[in-house]
């Protein structure tokens, strides 16, 4: 969280595969929720994650326009790009920003610490809504889930976890969640970091985090799975080897539907409408 905070804008978290035309609740959250904070201005989509950009942009394009909502590009593939004063000066014209899919190491390695992430962070304590899909959403932890086997058992090594965003600071995310079978590999990640929440949200599902209010809320078809292993009383994950399986005891799992979510302060579960 950004220090001094006092407006920070939600944190929409996709879990990959969101439905664009059909019945497209989510990206029409996306849109609600710009156009409450700024309504004359457009969505800005960043397609670094991917490398076909302009296609991602295209799609996202038409999608958004459903709901009114124009968007803008901002492709920005290199870190040199990334330091530009005009690239960031992009996001006071924006009603919100809109992290597309691809590869979640691409958007930290090119945009990590430069200009253009201070002034997201800048933009996101004033108020603007961030939202992302599939590698889009797993940047926007702390820690951040770069690869594994999705069909390995926890254990020790399981997962390569790199520096995400920073946006959510407690978290690690998953997305394809339960589509992939990715709860060894968040156990595994959780194991590693207990004193972050694992959250796993399926496909077509969407994580809208609240940090003023501490409350998460779940939006769309299917479920985020929280894994908590603050309160863990047996964890070998500093005594494992290499691949060797892990130990994990009086761990706590929260399965959240739709009109359910989690209250960040308390990490209890909520009904948050009927």
């Amino acid at each position: 969280m950004v220090e001094g905070a006092t407006i920070i804008g939600p944190l929409v978290i996709v879990g990959g595969h969101e439905d664009k035309f059909g019945h497209p609740e989510i990206l029409e959250r996306i849109a609600t929720l710009a156009h409450q904070q700024h309504p004359d201005l457009p969505l800005a989509v960043v397609t670094t994650a991917s490398h076909q950009g302009s296609l991602s942009f295209a799609t996202y394009h038409n999608a958004f326009r459903q709901f009114g909502l124009e968007v803008f590009p901002l492709r920005i593939d290199s870190r040199q790009e990334a330091q530009l004063l005009y690239t960031s000066q992009m996001l006071t014209q924006a009603s919100g920003i809109f992290f597309t899919g691809g590869d979640q190491l691409r958007i930290t390695s090119v945009l990590g610490g430069t200009s253009f992430h201070h002034a997201l962070m800048e933009a996101w304590s004033r108020g603007l809504v961030v939202a992302g899909t599939s590698a889009g959403a797993s940047m926007m932890s702390g820690t951040m889930i770069v690869a594994g086997d999705a069909e390995q058992t926890p254990a020790r090594n399981a997962v390569n976890m790199a520096r995400g965003m920073g946006l959510w600071e407690d978290a690690v995310i998953d997305q394809h969640f339960s589509q992939r079978g990715r709860i060894g590999r968040l156990l595994a990640a959780v194991a590693q970091n207990p004193q972050t929440l694992g959250v796993g949200i399926d496909e077509n599902t969407a994580a809208i985090v609240e940090l003023n209010n501490h409350r998460l809320t779940v939006w769309g078809e299917g479920t985020v799975l929280v894994v908590d292993g603050q309160k863990t009383t047996m964890n070998n994950a500093s005594e494992a080897q290499p691949g060797e399986p892990l130990t994990l005891t009086h761990i706590v799992v929260h399965v959240l539907s739709r009109g359910y979510g989690l209250d960040l302060d308390q990490r209890e579960p909520i009904r948050v409408f009927s």
